[in-house]
């Protein structure tokens, strides 16, 4: 019986047959400017290869002089010679902390390191058979130095059953619904939702695979004077059509705040074949935190291993959001479809900017991502005087 995979440090002792290679941004010259400059409006190449392999690790730094750069420059990865690609996202989004920003955590699978978390890296293993190309495109206003490592494998041929690498930036700013009539409580904890149909979609695949976590990002929208809190919506993922477990229920005692008990949802089958709507969903959660493995409204940045909360929000939730959870002891199996979803404030209530990068391994061919956000659209809009917040507290104190 072979012990070697019991454990990363286990394995390291197994000699391997791979051959190890690197691209990266060296100065061609044997000067030190080891850096590409990608002109605005430019798409290049950072890697790319013809043969079988496996990416083992990429790290990056970026320097442009663009507000927002980080939303503005796009990472793309294509596998096996296919046109459309299997990794779309704005480069800060892909590597950590959405919103344009940067802030230093340390998970198992991505890493932003000092200084401030500008030091990106990803050690998702993405294997390739015949063909891999890596490319960056530059929409920012101004040009972009691109500092890069993409670490990796030649191999003669993979293990069978190995998926292709994809992540999927999404974004929404949902229509949620108004609070006017209702108390606080009533706003943010009443209401039900008996379908997931108005959920914000973090992935939608089809084909075989597996979901394995997510990078999601909200800014609130509501500014309201009394408590906020963004993320009471539950997680629901719905695969192969196929509804959850549950045991029979306890017995409730509604809080009088927000209304009256509701009526229980029967369980059924999906509306048409292929829809993947069973209720209850195959996986169903209890709230945003609980879902990003935390608890009780969460307010402290927190850097784990497979969760986390690079930034937590600041001052009642007002400030941006970025949270963390890979599944990797507990990757999301698909053997037809998958739909990972998450309310957006219970029942959908809330209307807050909403974004993610959602990870997954996939046979391919992969069903193609739909149209990319403009960069216009993807430009974070902070409320002012969001910027210069301390200053403004400054103020505001005398």
């Amino acid at each position: 019986m072979s012990t070697l995979g019991l454990s990363p440090l286990r394995g390291l002792a197994k000699l391997r047959q791979a051959r190890t290679r690197r691209f990266s941004s060296y100065d061609r010259t044997g000067g030190n400017d080891d850096r590409f400059h990608i002109e605005r409006g430019k798409t290049e190449v950072i890697a790319e290869h013809a043969g079988t392999g496996i990416i083992t690790h990429i790290w990056a730094t970026l320097a442009c002089e663009s507000e927002n750069f980080l939303r503005k420059i796009t990472l793309r990865a294509y596998w096996d010679g296919e046109t459309e690609p299997s990794i779309e996202a704005p480069i800060g989004d892909f590597f950590g902390m959405g919103h344009g920003r940067t802030a230093n955590y340390a998970s198992l699978p991505m890493q932003a390191s000092p200084e401030d978390g500008k030091a990106f890296n990803c050690y998702f293993p993405m294997p390739f058979g015949s063909h891999m190309k890596l490319t960056v495109t530059n929409e920012a206003e101004h040009d972009l130095l691109f500092y890069y490592y993409v670490d990796l494998e030649l191999h003669e041929k993979l293990e069978e059953d190995m998926g292709r690498f994809h992540a999927q930036y999404r974004q929404s700013r949902p229509e949620g619904m108004s609070d006017e009539g209702l108390t606080n409580e009533q706003y943010l904890f009443g209401g039900e939702n008996v379908d997931g149909k108005e959920n914000y979609t973090i992935l939608e695949a089809e084909g075989r695979g597996h979901y394995v976590g997510v990078l999601y990002s909200v800014y609130s929208r509501r500014r309201s004077e009394v408590w906020d809190w963004y993320g009471e919506g539950d997680d629901m993922i719905f695969i192969d059509g196929e509804p959850g477990l549950s045991v029979p229920d306890t017995v409730r005692k509604p809080d009088p705040r927000i209304g009256p008990k509701a009526t229980l949802i029967e369980p059924r089958d999906e509306s048409a074949p292929g829809v993947n709507d069973a209720w209850p969903p195959t996986l169903h959660g209890t709230g945003t935190e609980d879902y990003f493995n935390t608890a009780w409204c969460p307010t402290q940045d927190y850097s784990a291993p497979y969760h986390g909360i690079i930034a937590a929000g600041g001052s009642n939730w007002t400030e941006p959001v970025t949270l963390y959870r890979w599944h990797i002891e507990d990757p999301a199996i698909f053997h037809k479809r998958i739909r990972v979803t998450i309310e957006h404030g219970h029942a959908n209530r809330r209307s807050d900017d909403v974004s993610s990068v959602g990870f997954w391994y996939q046979a391919e061919p992969h069903k193609p991502f739909g149209k990319f956000p403009d960069v216009a659209e993807r430009v974070p809009t902070f409320r002012r005087p969001f910027k210069e917040m301390e200053i403004a507290v400054k103020k505001a104190r005398g």
